[in-house]
């Protein structure tokens, strides 16, 4: 940890305010975010299609924004999207605690996910430019504030809820206005290359700026390839809790083995992502680091494979241990994936973007993984209820594992090709 504390004083002051402001970021969002569901159908009582329409628009405005919040970011500064993205989340998450009625609920919840769409490739871009040949590093230490917002929001949010929603809602609010004021009054403005910009512009607009991202195939390519390593970590939400539901029940001891989940999945990366990063660095080329990232979050689904072969204990310790033991080792695991590979992914989308547009580029790959996410989700509940009413519990992670074998596969093969580490030579951004 001192190792990770001297690094992030290493950095330009704006580099540790765009840290800083991630970490606050998740903070105020999982505080609220986790218990929402709960406030909609229990304290205002909405019908569970409500409940999911209501959560389904902000993923929906959010996945389906990314590209437009990139675009903005590109052709107006980094700065500006990021400070609107949190004003917009203040005014949503406030207006979250204090309405009732559904159009306001989802007029809000669209706004909150708009936010995000607006600030998510603002940051990223914005990290990047000022890192500069230590983005790796950089985007290793992104990783681990991003972890411990997400790991210490929802506890604060426990507190606040015990207490009433509203007061959750609001204290959320609070937090993404002050970071507001803050990078208002501290983060330097920033943007891409301004020639690369009014070229864009010259040459035909947003139209023509997309077309030029589009017609980049090695980003296209690997972006398509990434998608498996975000329907593998995504199984600690979705799978894995269900895993250990099934095992264990639906009493305390269940609770406890899914709350194991989420604290293996933060602390590892809080504790480990700086050290792994440079070690993979010293040793493995960028691709290299990717593939490897990928096979780790495939083989995360070996234990869960092998336990499927042994007996189910009647009840205590034993029936405990097989619920709770493989879901923390796949979590450990997809934490160690994701600490392998995520530093190396962000710095390859910079590449292959060619230092153009990067914003736009982490915008659209951002939607293309949003939309994998939704649909592996949808076809790893197919398997799960397809494998428990045919008694096949190996069948969900055995389709995980080739799932991420196959996304290995993929990337070493454009790691072969050199379409890893240099710009693709189709790419041109903006038409001219």
């Amino acid at each position: 940890m001192k190792a990770t504390l001297t690094q992030f004083r290493s950095y330009d002051r704006s580099v540790r305010l765009l840290l800083t402001n991630q970490f606050t970021i998740n903070l105020g969002f999982y505080m609220l975010m986790p218990y929402l569901a709960q406030h909609l159908s229990g304290t205002l009582g909405l019908a569970g299609w409500l409940v999911g329409l209501v959560l389904g628009v902000r993923n929906f405005s959010q996945q389906g924004m990314f590209l437009v919040g990139g675009t903005l970011a590109d052709r107006f500064g980094y700065k500006p999207l990021i400070v609107a993205g949190c004003v917009l989340r203040t005014v949503g998450f406030a207006t979250l605690g204090l309405v009732d009625s559904v159009p306001a609920l989802l007029v809000a919840s669209a706004a909150t996910g708009f936010a995000g769409a607006l600030f998510n490739p603002a940051v990223r871009a914005y990290l990047a430019a000022d890192a500069g040949e230590r983005r790796v590093e950089a985007f290793a230490l992104f990783n681990v504030f991003y972890q411990a917002g997400i790991l210490l929001g929802p506890l604060v949010g426990m507190l606040l809820t015990g207490v009433d929603f509203r007061v959750t809602c609001l204290v959320s609010a609070a937090v993404f206005a002050l970071l507001s004021v803050v990078q208002i009054r501290a983060l330097p403005a920033r943007r891409g290359d301004d020639a690369v910009d009014r070229g864009a512009a010259a040459g035909g607009g947003i139209v023509a700026q997309w077309r030029g991202v589009v017609r980049n195939r090695a980003f296209l390519l690997f972006s398509t390839a990434m998608i498996g390593s975000y329907v593998l970590t995504f199984q600690v939400y979705l799978a894995l809790p269900l895993e250990v539901r099934r095992v264990s029940g639906d009493g305390e001891s269940g609770t406890v083995a899914v709350a194991l989940l989420f604290a293996v999945s933060g602390l590892t990366t809080i504790l480990g992502q700086t050290r792994v990063t440079a070690r993979c660095k010293e040793r493995l080329a960028p691709g290299q680091a990717l593939v490897g990232g990928l096979l780790c979050m495939g083989c995360a689904f070996v234990p869960l494979l092998a336990a499927t072969a042994l007996p189910v204990p009647g009840g205590g310790a034993g029936r405990w241990l097989l619920a709770a033991v493989p879901p923390m080792l796949a979590a450990l695991l997809l934490a160690l994936g994701t600490m392998i590979a995520y530093p190396f992914e962000m710095d390859t989308i910079v590449q292959l973007s060619g230092d153009r547009l990067v914003a736009t580029h982490y915008g659209l790959y951002n939607t293309i993984c949003g939309v994998g996410i939704t649909v592996g989700n949808l076809l790893t509940g197919a398997v799960l209820d397809a494998a428990r009413e045919a008694g096949m519990s190996a069948l969900p992670w055995l389709a995980l594992l080739v799932l991420g074998l196959g996304c290995a596969g993929s990337l070493h093969g454009l790691h072969r090709a050199g379409r890893l580490t240099r710009p693709a030579a189709d790419a041109q951004p903006a038409a001219t």
